[in-house]
C-alpha cells in the first residue's frame, strides 16, 4: 500500500523544457511526423495507435521535444537507425575481448558438448541470433546512456497530428526493459491471503482518510458513495477534488478540500486537441498550468485543518486515483499507506490493452501499459521533480525509472466483474469490486411536466454527453432530432455542459433536461446514448438499458467495446463520425428484443453486487497489516507544521520574549 517505488532513489536532476518553445518548433524538429501522420488502421501494420488521452493527460509533445538542445540538433540532422542503436547495445553488453561473430550460433561456442550436436540449419541460426540480440538488449538497459534511451524511445513512439501515439509493437517489445519503465512486482501472494474468520474488520481503528480525486463528475461520484460507507466504520473522510464540485461533495456529508485545476478547462482542452497534440503554445501553457496546479495542491489536503471549522487534520491513509499524479510522492513524504481506486484499467495485463491505446496485436497488450506509463512520465517529469524538490524536500526521480507507477500498490477497480472479469494475471494486490453507485433518486423531485411527458407515451431514448464540451452542439442536436424522427422514437436530450438540445421549435417527441439523476431517469428509458464515461455506463447497465457509446477520448472507447462484446449495444460511434445514419442504425439495434433480454440479464448480475461495500472491504483487507505502523507513526511523530504555522509560532515566541524583557 505504501509507495514502494518512490523510495528507490539514485536520483539525478534533468533539464526542463519551455512548453511554448516546444510547441512552436514541433514541426521543424520532427519532419517525419508530417510524412507519417496517417497510420494505416490495418491491424497487421507494426505501428499501432495509442488513443487520445483523458482530461488529466499531459501533453507529451510540449514537454519532451525540446528536452535537450543537443537532441534538437540530432533531430534536425536525422534519426538514428535502430541498427545503429542495436550495435551500441551489443557493444555495451559484450566483454572487451569477446570476438564472437554476430552470425555464429550461441550454442556452438557456449556449450561443452557442442561438438557432438547435429548441424543447425539456417532457421535455427537465425532464431539463436535473435535470442542473443534480445538477451544483449535486456542486459544492457542500464549501460545505455539516458540520452540514447530518450532517442530510442522517440524512435519507437511517434506522436501523430490527430492526437494519437503510435509505437512499433515488435521493436518495443524487444527492448522494453531497457527503454520503458520496468514492470513493478508486487508482494508474494501469500502475504495477502487471509482467514475469513480472523475478525480483521474489528481490528481497524477509526482513521483519518483523505481522498485525492482528479477528473470529471463521473470520476468523483463513486468516491462519494465510498466515503459515506467509510464513515459508517468510524473513519473521518476528507474528499479533495476540484473546486467545481464543492457543493456536490458537501451535499453528500463529506468534508471537502479544494485541489488545483479546473475540470471544465481540462475537458475543453482534451476535446479540442484530441489528446497529445496542441494547436498552439498558448494552449500548451494553459494545460501545463492546470497539471502543475493539481500536483502542487496535493499536500495541503493531507495536513491542513478544515477550511470551514478549523479542526486539525493529518491524513493517516491516502486514497487516490492515478490522475492525481503526485499521490505516491505525498505518501512517501508523509510515510502513510496509499490505496489506488480507479474506474478504468491501469495495471498491466495480457487480457486487453491499456484503454488509452489502440493495440490490435495481443502480444502488445501488456507492453501498452508500459508505453502509456512512460509517455505520461515524459509529460510530467519536470513538474513532479519540482514538486518533490521544492515542496516535499525529496530527491528527484531520474528520467527512466518506475516513475512512481501504481502497479505495485493495492488497487481496486470500480467496475462489475460481470462486465469485465478480473484478468488471470492480476495478483492479490488487485481487486475488481463492482460498480459503486451513489444513489440520488430517493432525494430527487422531478418536474411535473417531465413526469407527465414520460407517462404520455412509450419509454424514450436518452441522449446526452455529460460534462463534455461539444464542437457543434446545434448540428449534433439536429442530427439527434432527425434520427428520432426517422426511427419514430421519443427522446430525452440532456443539455449537459456542451449546450446540447438548443432547438427553435417545440417538438412533442423530444424533452430537454438539464440535471436529472441517472438512477432515477434511466429505469424509465428504453435505451441510452452517451459518451461512455464509466459512471454513466454503470447507471445504464444497472437500469437494463441497451447502450450506444459515442466516445470522445480516454477510456470511453474501451467501455464501448466491452458493451458491444456483451451484445447489449452496437459498435461505438466515435464523436468525429457521429451522423444521422449511424445513430439511426444504433437505435434500431438497441430496440431489438434480444438485445433488451441480454441487457436484463447483465442488470441482474450487477444488482447482486455491492461495489461500495466491496471497495471498503478491500481497503480494510490491505490496510490491516499496516495498522501498528500507522498508529506508531501517529503517536510518535507530531504533524508537520506549515510555513504559516511556523511563522506564527516564531512571532508568538518573539512577542513572549519581548514582553518578558519589558517586565524586567
Amino acid at each position: 500500500m505504501v509507495a514502494r517505488n518512490s523510495t528507490d532513489a539514485n536520483y539525478a536532476s534533468l533539464p526542463k523544457t519551455e512548453a511554448d518553445d516546444a510547441a512552436s518548433n514541433f514541426q521543424s524538429l520532427n519532419p517525419r511526423l508530417s510524412d507519417n501522420a496517417k497510420i494505416s488502421d490495418n491491424q497487421h501494420h507494426p505501428l499501432q495507435n495509442t488513443q487520445s488521452m483523458p482530461v488529466w493527460m499531459p501533453s507529451v509533445v510540449a514537454t519532451t521535444i525540446s528536452e535537450d538542445a543537443e537532441e534538437q540538433v540530432l533531430e534536425k540532422m536525422g534519426d538514428i537507425s535502430l541498427h545503429k542503436l542495436r550495435d551500441d547495445v551489443d557493444k555495451a553488453y559484450s566483454p572487451p575481448n569477446n570476438k564472437l561473430s554476430a552470425t555464429k550460433s550461441l550454442n556452438s561456442v557456449s556449450s561443452p558438448d557442442a561438438a557432438h550436436r547435429l548441424p543447425y540449419n539456417n532457421d535455427t541460426q537465425r532464431r539463436e541470433k535473435k535470442n542473443t540480440e534480445n538477451s544483449n538488449i535486456r542486459n544492457a538497459g542500464n549501460k545505455i546512456s539516458h540520452r540514447k534511451k530518450k532517442r530510442l524511445m522517440k524512435k519507437l513512439t511517434r506522436v501523430q497530428d490527430d492526437g494519437t501515439l503510435a509505437f512499433d509493437v515488435d521493436e518495443s517489445s524487444r527492448i522494453a526493459e531497457g527503454v520503458f519503465a520496468p514492470e513493478a512486482r508486487g508482494p508474494a501472494e501469500d502475504e495477502y491471503l487471509e482467514d475469513e474468520d480472523d475478525g480483521i474488520w474489528e481490528q481497524i481503528p477509526s482513521l483519518k482518510v483523505v481522498m485525492l480525486i482528479v477528473g470529471t463528475r463521473g470520476d468523483v461520484q463513486p468516491f462519494l458513495a465510498i466515503g459515506r460507507k467509510m464513515q459508517e466504520y468510524g473513519h473521518q473522510v476528507r474528499l479533495a477534488t476540484h473546486a467545481n464540485f464543492k457543493e456536490f461533495v458537501k451535499s453528500a456529508g463529506l468534508e471537502f478540500f479544494p485541489l488545483g485545476g479546473d475540470s471544465k478547462v481540462l475537458a475543453a482542452y482534451m476535446v479540442k486537441n484530441k489528446g497529445f497534440l496542441s494547436t498552439g503554445p498558448k494552449e500548451v501553457r494553459t494545460q501545463r498550468k492546470q497539471i502543475k496546479s493539481i500536483v502542487n495542491s496535493l499536500l495541503a489536503p493531507c495536513i491542513e485543518p478544515d477550511m470551514d471549522s478549523g479542526v486539525p487534520f493529518k491524513a493517516q491513509v491516502i486514497i487516490a486515483n492515478p490522475p492525481a499524479y503526485g499521490h505516491v510522492h505525498v505518501a512517501e513524504y508523509l510515510k502513510v499507506p496509499l490505496h489506488i481506486f480507479f474506474t478504468m484499467p491501469w495495471t498491466p495485463t495480457s487480457a486487453f490493452p491499456h484503454p488509452l491505446s489502440r493495440i490490435n496485436k495481443p502480444a502488445g497488450f501488456k507492453l501498452s501499459y508500459q508505453v502509456v506509463d512512460s509517455a505520461i512520465w515524459l509529460g510530467i517529469r519536470s513538474i513532479i521533480n519540482d514538486f518533490r524538490k521544492k515542496k516535499l524536500k525529496l530527491h528527484p526521480i531520474p528520467y527512466f525509472s518506475s516513475q512512481g507507477s501504481v502497479t505495485d500498490l493495492p488497487t481496486g477497480y470500480l467496475w462489475s466483474p460481470a462486465l469485465v472479469p478480473k484478468p488471470d494475471d492480476w495478483g492479490p494486490l488487485i481487486d475488481v469490486v463492482g460498480f459503486c453507485f451513489y444513489h440520488q433518486a430517493d432525494e430527487y423531485k422531478p418536474p411535473e411536466d417531465l413526469v407527465k411527458w414520460l407517462e404520455a407515451g412509450p419509454a424514450p431514448i436518452y441522449i446526452g454527453f455529460g460534462s463534455l464540451p461539444l464542437g457543434d452542439p446545434k448540428g449534433m442536436t439536429r442530427s439527434i432530432i432527425e434520427s428520432l424522427r426517422q426511427t419514430k422514437q421519443r427522446g430525452i436530450i440532456n443539455e449537459g455542459w456542451g449546450g446540447l438540445g438548443n432547438v427553435d421549435e417545440h417538438l412533442d417527441f423530444v424533452y430537454l433536461v438539464k440535471d436529472c439523476p441517472h438512477d432515477w431517469l434511466f429505469p424509465r428509458c428504453a435505451a441510452v446514448v452517451h459518451h461512455g464515461g464509466a459512471g454513466t455506463v454503470a447507471a445504464g447497465l444497472k437500469a437494463a438499458c441497451p447502450t450506444t457509446v459515442v466516445p470522445f477520448f480516454g477510456d470511453q472507447p474501451f467501455w464501448g467495446k466491452q458493451i458491444h462484446a456483451r451484445g447489449v449495444g452496437p459498435e461505438p460511434i466515435p464523436v468525429d463520425y457521429f451522423s444521422v445514419e449511424k445513430l439511426v442504425d444504433a437505435i434500431n439495434f438497441m430496440v431489438k428484443p434480444e438485445v433488451k433480454k441480454k441487457a436484463i440479464e447483465l442488470s441482474k448480475a450487477i444488482e447482486n453486487e455491492d461495489g461500495v461495500q466491496g471497495a471498503v472491504d478491500v481497503f480494510h483487507k490491505h490496510l490491516r497489516k499496516r495498522i501498528p505502523e500507522i498508529m506508531h507513526e501517529t503517536l510518535s511523530s507530531p504533524p508537520r507544521k506549515t510555513k504559516g504555522e511556523k511563522f506564527f509560532s516564531f512571532c508568538t515566541s518573539l512577542w513572549t520574549c519581548q514582553r518578558s524583557e519589558s517586565k524586567k
